[in-house]
């Protein structure tokens, strides 16, 4: 059969007027999942389950957070990016998924440049470095002058020597010329009481899981392990204000696989910076540890700058401290 010249003219006008088929239909069209490397109530899942709920109603579909521990947050990572990059399922990632793992673990399965697409650099978590109330330290200066006394007498709480916690203390050998002993507990709430029954002196750990000791003076918060003073707690110093450059702050970046279309990077961007800005998650902050730029989260190119700079940052961190993959 075939078709007049009228009729193959009309239908071909009919093919040039007709959207391209993946503008027929809207992104979201189903749930969006994101997984997060790290367990059930954690700092990551905590931020993101406040996150998703307020970006619901901007994208028009249930945003779900899909917890995917373990391997040191290898698991979760792979699981995204092996993902098909059509927006469905994105990557909570964590600093350590992100820039300390390339540096950290052998033979890496993901490459966090190559296999993700950057959407949104959302803030910053802070670690304290604190000592028990009875240690006569008021300033991180006069720990490392009483560390120096006796070197190698006082322990330092730590999560695990390859952890942020642990690079952060390896550090602060390196830097200060101290030798505290680094004492690891893989259960960080262990830690966290043995220092408050004062069988330990000093530790690294999380503000988010601190806060209320140091409130209370049974834990005193001598710095913050970044480049800058915390915006709930500007009367903490950083520990870059002894030693340049000193970062360690950790931080969340919301991932997308690789090839992920420009549209639905831009849409997840949106509704992520809607949700940042909402009074409830910004009231949440101080206790959480976290600091937000006033400005907003900014693009994709935003995320990715930062993610470039962390990485060359912790390639020669781990350098510095003679640290190699295992």
């Amino acid at each position: 059969m075939t078709l007049d010249r009228r009729a193959f003219t009309a239908l071909i006008a009919a093919q040039a007027l007709a959207p391209p088929a993946h503008a027929q239909t809207a992104w979201p069209q189903k749930p969006v999942t994101m997984v997060v490397s790290n367990g059930a109530g954690s700092s990551p899942d905590v931020m993101a389950r406040l996150l998703a709920s307020r970006m619901e109603p901007v994208l028009g579909q249930a945003v779900i957070i899909e917890d995917k521990p373990g391997a040191g947050n290898v698991i979760g990572a792979m699981n995204v990016a092996r993902a098909a990059p059509d927006g469905y399922r994105l990557f909570f990632a964590t600093s350590a998924a992100l820039a300390a793992n390339p540096y950290l673990v052998k033979n890496l399965p993901y490459d966090p440049r190559k296999d993700f697409e950057p959407i949104a650099m959302l803030n910053r978590t802070h670690q304290y470095i604190l000592v028990h109330k009875d240690v006569p330290a008021s300033t991180l200066a006069e720990l490392i002058a009483l560390e120096k006394k006796a070197p190698g007498s006082m322990s330092i709480a730590i999560d695990g020597p390859r952890n942020l916690a642990g690079v952060t203390a390896q550090a602060l050998n390196k830097r200060a010329g101290t030798k505290f002993v680094l004492v690891t507990y893989p259960n960080i709430m262990n830690g966290v009481q043995e220092m408050l029954a004062g069988r330990i002196q000093a530790g690294v750990f999380p503000v988010a899981i601190t806060q209320t000791a140091v409130n209370e003076g049974t834990l005193r918060a001598l710095a913050v392990a970044s480049t800058a003073h915390m915006t709930s707690r500007p009367d903490i110093p950083a520990v870059s204000e002894l030693f340049p450059n000193f970062d360690f702050s950790g931080w969340f970046i919301v991932m997308a696989p690789k090839g992920a279309p420009p549209e639905v990077i831009q849409k997840v961007n949106a509704a992520l910076d809607i949700a940042m800005r909402d009074p409830q998650v910004l009231g949440m902050a101080p206790a959480l540890g976290y600091d937000f730029d006033p400005k907003g989260i900014g693009g994709p190119e935003k995320a990715a700058a930062f993610l470039n700079g962390q990485l060359n940052y912790w390639a020669t961190v781990t350098k510095e401290l003679g640290i190699e993959p295992e």
